[in-house]
């Protein structure tokens, strides 16, 4: 579970430039959280994940991440190795300001590395070097760094933990070398039904070319959908919706920052509460539905279909 609580190896207020170890190798799921903020001065700092800490020859950068706030605000980020950058990848999106604190969340991912900045995401970046050559931070440029923490749990590696409290309905997805392959449509009944303080968890990634994609929870005997979630990228809306009695009710679309994005990873938590569904994605907090459906116990299976790759799905 994506928790930016309890990071291991936390450094707090470093001397700027700072250049540290990274105690463990960089695994997926691996995430790295820096909490700081701008000053007014600052025309540009620097994250650099580097292999080693040589200035002379200068060590390779894995990755470079890079705001600028010169002429036009940005984010360069960039690998350097042997001495030479490589082709520059620029993010007008910015979402550092001056005089302004924020909480860069960087995810280690199999193929690239992705920044999430104050919640929201914001780029991609695939690995150009390894990054399990990396083991070493640097810091550089005009910058406060309050702290910088590691969580090193690697979810992401080949295998899963157990789905719980979940049973497939088709019988296609076969166990390939020990990995669930997850094809879409999805169907699954819940070994528990819904209730308040259960939790459904999908972790998935969104297509590179994605439109939209959808979670539906239902009850099975009736086909009613008690909460339909239905993120649409190419709109950039996140729909919801109940289908009672053979007929859809009256979308919500409100939401303060639409958390998807194509080719990025996410962690979707549906929790249940008394009066209403929580939903968050990769740890922020995102919306709420209050309940149009109100036998809980009746909700018993899960559905996913859409433009993802569905990586694991978990209840409790």
């Amino acid at each position: 579970m994506l928790s930016l609580n309890n990071l291991q190896y936390v450094v707090s207020n470093p001397v700027i430039p700072y250049v540290g170890t990274i105690s463990e190798q960089l695994e997926p799921g691996t995430l790295i959280v820096i909490r700081g903020h701008v000053p007014g001065d600052s025309d540009r700092f620097q994250v650099d994940f580097q292999t080693g800490s040589s200035v002379k020859p200068r060590a390779d950068v894995v990755f470079h991440f890079n705001p600028r706030f010169k002429r036009t605000n940005c984010i360069v980020c960039n690998t350097l190795k042997n001495e030479k950058w490589g082709r520059e990848e620029i993010t007008y999106d910015m979402p550092f300001t001056k005089e302004k604190s924020f909480e860069i969340v960087i995810m280690v991912l199999k193929d690239k590395f992705q920044v999430a900045v104050n919640g929201k995401h914001v780029l991609l970046y695939a690995h150009r070097i390894s990054p399990e050559k990396i083991d070493t931070l640097g810091i550089y440029g005009k910058v406060n760094i309050h702290s910088v923490g590691f969580s090193f749990s690697s979810d992401l590696r080949s295998s899963p933990a157990p789905t719980l409290e979940l049973t497939e309905i088709h019988s296609e997805n076969v166990q390939n070398a020990g990995v669930p392959q997850f094809t879409l449509p999805f169907v699954a009944r819940l070994n528990s039904s819904m209730g308040p303080g259960r939790t459904v968890v999908i972790k998935g990634e969104v297509n590179a070319k994605a439109k939209s994609f959808n979670v539906d929870l239902l009850s099975g005997k009736t086909k009613d959908i008690a909460l339909h979630l239905n993120p649409r990228l190419n709109i950039k809306a996140f729909v919801r919706n109940s289908f009672l009695q053979e007929s859809w009710g009256e979308e919500e679309r409100n939401i303060t920052c639409f958390p998807f994005s194509t080719g990025m990873y996410f962690e979707m938590i549906i929790y249940c509460d008394v009066k209403e569904f929580k939903v968050a994605v990769n740890g922020v907090h995102c919306l709420e539905y209050r309940h149009r459906f109100k036998e809980l116990s009746s909700i018993d299976t899960l559905e996913i279909d859409g433009d993802i790759h569905l990586l694991e799905v978990r209840s409790w």
